[in-house]
């Protein structure tokens, strides 16, 4: 059991909030491209679903710190600046680079995972790489780092939201 659910149950819910974060991710990426500023409400939902992602992983039963633990901490990293960066600091001068940055390193992370599990959990796509380190495997993580790499280049160049003033009080 984990968290009064069964594990079953638990695989399930972890794997339904990574797909709206993965889906809703590639939205707001694809929002960013067209540099949409209006898209608070995905982006929130992006970074939430995100980070619940990150945090139910490490519910699993597991007897050692892996890999899988070792990305959702990079991942929590990630989304802490990303959440410095649009809520914090409002996305004014290079937090707005910043943000561009780790969101959609955020997001390739999570892509990054599903590709593992993709390899892992369908056996017909597990038989052209078993152990997860044949030509099949590193080519897919390779075409999913190269996708990303030019996503985050086309949004860091194109996105442009406004600067939100901060609220001063006249004297």
């Amino acid at each position: 059991m984990i968290l009064g659910m069964s594990v079953e149950m638990f695989t399930v819910l972890h794997v339904v909030i990574s797909v709206a974060a993965i889906l809703s991710g590639l939205v707001m990426v694809a929002a960013m491209i067209a540099s949409v500023t209006r898209d608070g409400g995905l982006v929130a939902f992006f970074l939430l679903t995100t980070i619940l992602t990150s945090v139910t992983g490490f519910f699993f039963h597991s007897k050692a710190i892996g890999p899988p633990h070792i990305v959702g901490v990079i991942s929590l990293v990630v989304l802490a600046v990303a959440l410095v960066a649009i809520y914090g600091r409002r996305l004014e001068g290079i937090w707005r680079g910043t943000f561009v940055i780790t969101a959609i390193l955020a997001l390739y992370l999570n892509c990054f995972v599903l590709v593992v599990q993709v390899f892992q959990k369908i056996p017909s796509v597990n038989a052209f790489a078993p152990t997860g380190t044949e030509p099949p495997f590193v080519a897919a993580q390779g075409v999913t780092l190269l996708l990303f790499l030019g996503l985050g280049f086309v949004a860091f160049r194109r996105y442009r939201p406004p600067v939100v003033q901060r609220y001063q009080p006249q004297p």
